[in-house]
Formats: structure tokens, sequence, C-alpha cells
């Protein structure tokens, strides 16, 4: 029975169906198709985490997150730095605030 699938999967899959006997078909995404493929898979992992809500998806968003950044050359320290800084300026989401309204 064969899948069809088209869709960007982790480096070490291929290797992993092979170990079980499975023949996976594979090609390598040119840039455009990439960047289209990691914006898919983002949500894909985001659709997953609301179903599941399991720290394995956290971890599954946050990798594709980091692939993100690497793909747009995001530099690390200055995304910690805006990060702090948009905490500083707007706060974080612990106080569990609900804007209702703006009068």
């Amino acid at each position: 029975m064969t899948k069809t699938y088209d869709k960007l999967v982790r480096d070490k899959i291929p290797q992993r169906l092979k170990k079980k006997g499975l023949v996976a078909v594979t090609r390598i995404a040119e840039e455009n198709e990439y960047w289209q493929k990691l914006k898919a898979k983002l949500v894909e992992e985001v659709r997953e985490f609301l179903k599941e809500e399991k720290k394995e998806e956290i971890v599954d968003l946050l990798e594709v997150i980091e692939a993100i950044c690497v793909y747009k050359k995001f530099d690390k320290r200055e995304l910690a730095g805006r990060k702090s800084e948009k905490a500083r300026q707007r706060g974080k989401f612990r106080k569990r605030i609900i804007l209702e309204k703006i009068g």
C-alpha cells in the first residue's frame, strides 16, 4: 500500500523508515519550496499541539521554529534580546489577563 505525503520531514525519517523495511521516495526541496514547506510544517505542528497538548508537540514546534530561524538567518541572540525587550515593555502572558473591552 502506497501513501503520498509531499511534506517536510525530519532528517532521519527516511533512515528510520528503511530500518522498518519500508521504501521512502524522497527529494531535496529547493529554496522557495523549502520555505513554503517550513510554514506548512509550522501550521501542522501547531494543530497537533492544539489537538494533543503534549510536551512532544511543543518539542516539534520548537524544532520547526529553529529551522525557520536558520533559514531566515535570524540571530538567536538578537531574537532573545528582542524577546526580553518586548517582555519588559509589554509584559509576558503569565498573569492570565483577558482584555474584554476598550472604552
